[in-house]
């Protein structure tokens, strides 16, 4: 079985690498973002009382976070492995979480921890613009337009989102190392902890990750 946790800074690619490799080795990828539009989406009681905190604007509680997750653990979801990519957040919730797996009989495998360096994460997100019209989106410098800062599509002015400008990627990333980078450590010292280079190509990070699952399984059947 695979249970594993997803860290990273933003942009550095966990969530994509994470959907990708869920698929490859045949687990659940859980993203609580999806977890909550699902549980809005059909009403359920968790979903109903996340709705109420999403419409105010506020976080929704770990405990509903927790909810969530736990309701995918006892209706069979989770029984052939899972890939978690977005939780925890801070080490309170690691704690909760590992408490649910605990009432549960499950145990986590691995947190795998994507390092990609501060320089990195600004030149990958501020190098990140879209087409207004269309919507189309490029990435310098593996995407890039044929004409800079044009779509080729429909001729119009690339734009930069907001969140991808430069002073507040730098400012995402310090509250990051605020809030979740201690989670690092403690999953460190529980001995879970395996970092992955995630400034290689998207294909060489996920050769790695590979390696690293089925060294873990090998591990596992010895």
């Amino acid at each position: 079985m695979k249970n594993l946790i997803f860290l990273g800074p933003p942009g550095s690619g966990k969530g994509t690498q994470a959907v990708k490799l869920a698929e490859k080795i045949g687990v659940l990828h859980l993203s609580t973002g999806d977890l909550l539009r699902t549980a809005v989406k059909e009403g359920t009681e968790l979903g109903k009382q996340a709705k109420q905190y999403m419409e105010r604007g506020e976080l929704v509680p770990d405990e509903l976070l927790i909810g969530l997750i736990e309701s995918k653990v006892t209706n069979g979801d989770l029984d052939n492995g899972f890939i978690l990519d977005g939780f925890p957040r801070t080490v309170p919730q690691a704690e909760s979480l590992d408490g649910m797996f605990e009432k549960n009989n499950m145990k986590l495998d691995a947190a795998i921890l994507l390092q990609v360096s501060d320089e990195e994460v600004v030149k990958r997100l501020s190098g990140r613009w879209f087409c207004p019209k269309c919507q189309r989106t490029y990435n310098f410098p593996a995407n890039m337009p044929k004409q800079e800062g044009i779509c080729d599509d429909d001729g119009e002015k690339l734009q930069r989102r907001p969140d991808d400008e430069e002073a507040v990627v730098r400012n995402r990333l310090e509250v990051y190392k605020k809030q979740t980078q201690p989670i690092e450590d403690y999953y460190r010292k529980k001995s879970v902890l395996i970092e992955v280079n995630g400034e290689q190509s998207p294909d060489s990070v996920f050769n790695d990750l590979l390696k690293v699952v089925g060294s873990q399984v090998t591990e596992e059947r010895i």
